[in-house]
């Protein structure tokens, strides 16, 4: 099982002046300029702006896919930040599990050995995390398609296979890049209560980018991007669309 990581007292996640810059040509592109929030263990923040506001930057840093230019990331009491390109590796397997809007799901895995593979990756036993899959595969309600192939699924399966993926090693974390981006709006709406009836069942803390208002609105707290800053942190799942102001 995934060790505990941080204190439940304390802000499970902290950005502390988080900029990131790219190289374009001859010149430097601030995605990020100087980030700063909290989140605490067990809560679902969505992360909202309009394209280009630096949003997926900010959970890809957070998720450990790169580092940024200034500033700390705190997972616990881990700064992922400070640590190497291989101890990050080591880091998000055992404690991050990532839910992608494509699924990215491997094609020449079934669905069992999809959703077995992050628990495999983060050490776990294989009988414990042959019973982790079997719960999960049982709760997104595919046990019984658990040996067949991504292709042989829709849209929507594939997704709840990503969901159960994203949960078979126990991950204290849960990131979710527009889970429900690439689907229908009613296969949308499952998709995003299975995640957060999952999340919140196991005590996960679930931070998701999103570009839906109605995705939005059923999170404890938004926080709002604009060219690279954190513009509006709103405690609240009831918000105007108005107040929102996505974009698309």
């Amino acid at each position: 099982m995934a060790s505990s990581i941080g204190n439940a007292k304390s802000a499970f996640i902290r950005f502390e002046n988080i900029t990131k810059q790219f190289h374009e040509g001859d010149r430097e592109r601030a995605v990020l300029q100087g980030v700063n929030a909290e989140i605490a263990r067990g809560e679902f923040v969505a992360i909202v702006g309009r394209s280009g506001s630096g949003k997926s930057t900010l959970l890809n840093l957070l998720a450990g896919l790169d580092t940024p230019t200034r500033g700390d990331i705190f997972i616990g009491d881990v700064n992922i930040a400070k640590l190497s390109d291989h101890a990050r590796t080591l880091f998000r397997r055992k404690h991050i599990g990532f839910v992608f809007q494509f699924f990215n799901l491997i094609p020449t895995l079934t669905v069992r050995e999809n959703v077995l593979m992050t628990a495999e990756l983060a050490g776990w036993q294989d009988s414990d995390a042959q019973a982790q899959a079997n719960r999960l595969l049982d709760a997104i309600g595919l046990r019984e398609r658990a040996n067949v192939f991504p292709d042989k699924l829709s849209g929507g399966e594939q997704q709840r296979v990503a969901i159960a993926r994203a949960l078979c090693a126990d991950a204290e974390l849960i990131l979710a890049d527009e889970p429900t981006g690439n689907l229908d709006a009613e296969t949308g709406a499952k998709i995003l209560e299975l995640l957060i009836t999952l999340a919140h069942e196991k005590n996960k803390t679930l931070v998701m980018v999103t570009h839906s208002s109605d995705v939005a609105e059923q999170a404890d707290r938004i926080l709002r991007m604009e060219d690279g800053k954190l513009v509006s942190d709103v405690s609240s799942v009831k918000i105007s669309r108005d107040t929102m102001t996505l974009g698309t």
